[in-house]
């Protein structure tokens, strides 16, 4: 489920930006960084929706270390493009899935036995980090505490 849903939202974003241009604030044309958000949603919810059927159908778990390269370097795009837009909270969450995939490409592939514990150790931080920044969006759209994000 969690793939589906990122693919719409990815999808939803993507066309919001480029057809309708509906999230730029009101006097700025600016929304670079919500294109790294739709590329990112649209590609790991595709990714995870292959991984699933993967493991559904028990094939082997090998391509999720190649793919576990690419998604390196596409988090690692997250990373530079929020530091530049100055969204030092979305980058810190592209950083955990950074060192997910950088680790877990080497663990995959069997070159780094003990892996599975680092992933799981980066999944967790990083779903830390994203469980406080859906309390404190909503938190700050709602009831407007002002929280870091």
């Amino acid at each position: 489920m969690p793939g589906v849903l990122q693919i719409i939202t990815g999808l939803y974003l993507l066309t919001g930006l480029t057809w309708f241009n509906i999230f730029a604030k009101p006097g700025s044309t600016s929304t670079s960084p919500l294109y790294m958000a739709a590329l990112a949603f649209t590609a790991y919810g595709i990714h995870w929706l292959a991984m699933a059927e993967r493991r559904f159908v028990g094939a082997s778990a090998l391509p999720d270390a190649w793919m576990a390269i690419s998604f390196f370097f596409l988090s690692l795009l997250g990373v530079v493009i929020f530091f530049a837009a100055a969204d030092v909270p979305v980058a810190i969450v592209f950083i955990g899935l950074s060192l997910i995939y950088l680790t877990e490409a080497p663990t995959r592939f069997g070159l780094f036995p003990v892996g599975s514990r680092l992933v799981a150790l980066w999944q967790l931080l990083t779903g830390i980090w994203l469980l406080y920044m859906t309390w404190a969006v909503t938190l700050n759209l709602s009831i407007g505490t002002h929280f870091w994000v």
